[in-house]
């Protein structure tokens, strides 16, 4: 029985990770195609004060002189290999760059999820079991405040209050410089990137209880008597948990996205601020392999949301 479940399960992973080759490719050629879009890219890179002459090697040299079907086979032909192309600017290549900010996005991105996942549940959990009373007036109000402000200003506020005038954290940074404790670095940018996801998740999983608590089984479980707590974490908090999933899911892409203004304002040297280092600088090389790692990362985040339906509803089948 085991491995014919398996069977269904494996052909579903490999037609979804087949999936993926046409999508990458079709970000590969909008994001080709955008950085060209801007202008002619030789004009970009260039100081204004170079000469036609060197305008035309370095066009020679980057093969910017091709037509653009050929320089857009051999973007794609390199970037299986994964090479991107030099930066412009570093003289490094673009992929190596990116290499080193990966961990420091994914610690953020990560330390921002856990602390959402773990304030969202308690608040969301209680707001429901205690609905319409003080408290989940206070939780809702919590919810809608939190979500109204621009991530950008609460992390310049959260700087000033426990940064500046508490000294409780530092200002910016890793510590790795410093060498101060590397959490106390990482609390602030996580909590202010945190802050979406919490207020998102608060009001669905109170939405998601609500629905669930009113469910005949439910009913059920506490007229045989079983212990509330008992009752709510094995037959409500499983089933709310589908819709809420999905939600977690989506917001890993909203997490990738956000980090880039929240790296800049904290100064973490993440790849969101390493990509916004790079449109500034009109660096069109790490700015293309940023967006398309950033697109395969949120497509495996989608592709294992969609596995886990199995693990919190048996009923869910893949063939």
């Amino acid at each position: 029985m085991r491995g014919g479940a398996l069977r269904p399960m494996s052909g579903y992973i490999a037609r979804r990770v087949l999936q993926i080759i046409p999508v990458l490719f079709g970000v590969t050629l909008i994001v080709f195609l955008m950085i060209r879009l801007k202008g002619d890219p030789v004009q970009q890179l260039v100081p204004d004060w170079y000469s036609e002459e060197q305008i035309q090697e370095v066009r020679v040299a980057y093969g910017f002189d091709r037509p653009i079907h050929v320089q857009y086979v051999s973007f794609l032909s390199r970037a299986v290999r994964g090479d991107f192309g030099r930066s412009f600017h570093n003289r490094q290549p673009a992929w190596d760059m990116i290499k080193k900010a990966i961990p420091r996005t994914a610690q953020l991105a990560l330390a921002a999820f856990v602390l959402g996942v773990v304030i969202a549940f308690p608040l969301g959990i209680i707001s429901a079991l205690r609905r319409n009373t003080i408290l989940d007036l206070a939780v809702t109000g919590f919810a809608v405040w939190g979500r109204s402000l621009p991530n950008f200003w609460l992390g310049i506020m959260l700087i000033l209050v426990f940064a500046v005038t508490l000294r409780w954290f530092p200002v910016s940074g890793t510590g790795a410089i410093s060498g101060q404790p590397f959490l106390k670095h990482l609390f602030l940018p996580a909590f202010t990137l945190s802050m979406g996801l919490i207020t998102t998740l608060t009001r669905l999983i109170r939405s998601a209880v609500l629905e669930v608590i009113r469910e005949d089984y439910v009913t059920t479980a506490r007229a045989k008597g079983l212990r509330e707590r008992v009752t709510i974490v094995r037959h409500v908090l499983r089933n709310a948990l589908i819709p809420v999933v999905t939600v977690m899911g989506l917001q890993i892409a909203w997490l990738m996205g956000g980090s880039v203004i929240i790296e800049q304002v904290f100064a973490w040297p993440g790849m969101g601020r390493l990509m916004l280092q790079a449109i500034y600088a009109r660096d069109n090389s790490v700015v293309q392999a940023g967006l398309l790692v950033t697109s395969l990362i949120i497509m495996v985040s989608n592709l294992v949301v969609d596995l886990l339906y199995t693990v919190l509803d048996p009923r869910i089948r893949y063939s």
